[in-house]
């Protein structure tokens, strides 16, 4: 691994990859989020299914379309109003806590979202805490959301830890590195 450059750089044999992903499956969802795998070309579709007819806030540069996506305009008018939803993209998922980290969208989930739609590619899940640290640039901004069972891995002094009240579905996306299994 790289230190700081938000980017995972050691590449797993694809059977280590397959684990790390089945792992962190078993740990999310065990902390209560539904997951939703899906490939590339069918994200937009599943974001769809999983946000349904909710208003829906995004970050800037969000790379897909939601269904009803809120205007900032709209939603600095709403002022302190619960959002339906949010839709944003991890940065990085932990195989051994099932915890997704956030350095982008990540203010949104302070407006007490009903739900979270979080977009994660499979080769953006690493193994442990040491190894996201690694990767992650220290000086930018983040926000770790996990679920109970894995809070006590995270220093609550080293990030903002999200221990969210709103229904997490995750948008696994098979990435082409873990698709050539």
């Amino acid at each position: 691994m790289q230190s700081g450059h938000d980017t995972p750089t050691q590449i797993e044999p694809p059977r280590v990859r397959a684990g790390l992903v089945d792992l962190f499956v078993e740990r999310i969802c065990d902390a209560g989020a539904q997951v939703h795998p899906c490939g590339p070309n069918d994200v937009e579709d599943t974001l769809a299914q999983v946000l349904g007819a909710r208003h829906t806030a995004v970050p800037r540069r969000f790379q897909w379309p939601v269904p009803k996506e809120i205007s900032r305009r709209r939603l600095d008018k709403a002022g302190g109003t619960p959002l339906e939803a949010v839709a944003t993209t991890a940065t990085l998922g932990v195989a051994t806590t099932g915890t997704l980290v956030l350095t982008r969208g990540r203010r949104l989930l302070e407006l007490g979202p009903e739900l979270h739609a979080c977009v994660l590619m499979t080769d953006r899940v690493v193994i442990g805490v040491p190894e996201t640290v690694a990767a992650l640039n220290p000086h930018a901004s983040q926000t770790w959301v996990t679920g109970p069972a894995a809070d006590h891995e995270i220093g609550p002094d080293l990030v903002d830890v999200a221990l969210s009240s709103s229904a997490l579905h995750l948008v696994l996306v098979e990435s082409d590195a873990a698709s050539a299994v």
